[in-house]
């Protein structure tokens, strides 16, 4: 399977311009995966979103993610490169529409993981403890306390850090979290990669870049945009390089 044309690069980038990030990650996958319906995508888990997001990277612009960031202590930019095959979790089938089962103490709840479409629901939310409790109505299906129901938005503190710790057992890919070192200050700490965040970034440079490239060509050889793109990477090089000699 192919990745992203230039057509598509500029018509995706077009689309997820102004969106939340949620729904930018469905729409680069609804690019990818035409095969797939939105509301297919919208169900899979966080963790089965991003993986499909990573293959799309690699199809598209390749196995390597360049990335920076900052350090917390002395603010020194750091730029760093992984592996998508680093970031990568293998091994943890993961069905459609599963139902887990937590046990703890006397209490005994049902739950699913999280999806996007949990996450879009959650989008005009700003309060932090209404956007838990929505999340765990959206998630726990059953809960019950020595055999009495237990509405979610009641549970105890530590019932739902276990929870929240069984939900990233299950669906490991939704949390990455990368150990950086900064030479500067030798400060160590942990990041959370945004995988979508991360793919949604690299179409928008790519998309810009594409945008140079028809400019540059079109004032040149008054092509249209479309032939522009309908041109191979090389070919297009190529005209570029003869525009600036």
């Amino acid at each position: 399977m192919s990745g992203l044309s230039s057509t598509s690069m500029l018509r995706t980038w077009e689309a997820i311009s102004g969106r939340g990030m949620v729904e930018q990650a469905l729409i680069l996958l609804a690019a990818g995966y035409p095969e797939l319906d939105r509301e297919r995508l919208a169900t899979l888990s966080i963790g089965q979103r991003d993986a499909l997001l990573l293959s799309l990277h690699e199809r598209t612009f390749g196995a390597r993610l360049e990335a920076y960031t900052e350090c917390p202590c002395c603010r020194e930019r750091l730029e760093f490169g992984i592996d998508t095959a680093d970031i990568r979790v293998t091994g943890v089938p993961i069905e459609s529409d599963a139902e887990y089962r937590l046990v703890y103490g006397d209490l005994d709840l049902t739950y699913r993981l999280p999806t996007s479409a949990d996450l879009l629901t959650l989008v005009d939310c700003r309060d932090t403890d209404h956007v838990q409790d929505r999340l765990l109505e959206c998630c726990v299906l059953q809960a019950t306390w020595a055999g009495n129901p237990v509405k979610p938005v009641d549970l105890p503190g530590s019932v739902i850090a276990e929870l929240a710790k069984a939900i990233v057992e299950r669906d490991p890919q939704a949390e990455v979290l990368l150990d950086l070192h900064c030479p500067s200050c030798d400060h160590r700490w942990q990041t959370l990669l945004e995988i979508a965040e991360f793919v949604s970034r690299k179409v928008t440079i790519e998309a810009k870049r594409l945008l140079c490239e028809v400019d540059a060509l079109a004032r040149a050889y008054g092509w249209r945009e479309a032939d522009i793109l309908a041109l191979s990477p090389t070919r297009r090089q190529a005209y570029l390089e003869l525009v600036e000699i």
